[in-house]
């Protein structure tokens, strides 16, 4: 059996809206997973990213003053010292991420989504 397909959505971001919306349309109800106030685990971000085939900054908001605060800009940082930070700072995680089908997607622009659906 395959697992449902999630989103992790900020309903406050108009792309995680509009990829939600994306989902909806086509008949997908997705498990929705308000990231900022569930986080995900540090192991499950560790295979989000594994599933993107992204480092931790690239899902990383950097322009967020919380970035620059906590020092995440500093290359000597390790993987997982990124990923704790973005699960104690969930804001820093890029925003709309679907699951389905073992795989995951960035939906900025919402339509990267259907590649995995």
């Amino acid at each position: 059996m395959t697992e449902p397909t999630r989103i992790f959505h900020n309903p406050r971001c108009s792309k995680s809206r509009q990829t939600l919306e994306l989902l909806t349309d086509r008949g997908i109800e997705p498990t929705i997973i308000r990231y900022l106030e569930t986080p995900p685990t540090e192991a499950e971000l560790d295979r989000i990213l594994t599933q993107l085939g992204v480092e931790p900054r690239e899902l990383m908001r950097t322009k967020e003053k919380e970035y620059k605060e906590l020092g995440l800009d500093q290359p000597e940082l390790s993987r997982a010292q990124l990923i704790a930070a973005m699960v104690a700072t969930p804001k820093l995680i890029e925003r709309p991420i679907v699951l389905a089908n073992g795989k995951a997607a960035v939906g900025r622009p919402p339509e990267n989504v259907l590649s995995i659906l």
